[in-house]
């Protein structure tokens, strides 16, 4: 299970005071209100920082870290992603997860037989649709409905999945 979440990308810098635009990646950029450090890691170096204000500026958010006061110490954080601790997630509701939690979860059919590994879930405006690499080879997608998705077991990686007719007759 992943310990660190990402919230955001750093897409590039917000005037000359030190303020960042991010790209949310995240489905509520309105928690960005409520966070008050975050990680970041642009590959080389992973640094704790504290939000000192939150803007939002079309589907961007644009931050100020405490302690980072002019585009010159910014710059360099471009492209960096923004992760926050377990700790400081969002609460998930029941049979709610985070999809980090979900990609590479072993998926197995109603009877307990392998059937793939997850590999992404796409966002769509009624359900998300999981990605599966199928263990013949190939990949189905299944709608995260609850006549489809059985069970999920974060903690040991599985997901138990009910393949609906016509599904894997797709391909």
């Amino acid at each position: 299970m992943e310990q660190k979440l990402q919230v955001g990308i750093i897409t590039a810098t917000h005037g000359l005071k030190g303020e960042v635009k991010v790209y949310p990646t995240t489905d509520d950029p309105g928690r960005f209100r409520r966070l008050k450090k975050v990680i970041l890691d642009n590959g080389k170096v992973s640094v704790d920082l504290e939000i000192e204000s939150v803007k939002y500026f079309k589907q961007f958010v644009i931050l100020k870290f405490k302690g980072l006061d002019d585009i010159e110490q910014v710059e360099k954080y471009r492209k960096a992603s923004l992760y926050v601790t377990r700790d400081n997630a969002v609460r998930l509701k029941k049979d709610e997860f985070f999809i980090a939690d979900l990609i590479d979860m072993k998926v197995v059919n109603e009877d307990g037989s392998p059937l793939g590994t997850l590999r992404d879930v796409i966002t769509t405006g009624a359900n998300d649709v999981y990605e599966v690499a199928l263990d013949e080879g190939g990949t189905v997608l299944i709608p995260a409905i609850k006549e489809c998705i059985l069970d999920v077991d974060v903690e040991n990686a599985v997901m138990r999945v009910h393949l609906l007719e016509g599904l894997l007759d797709l391909q």
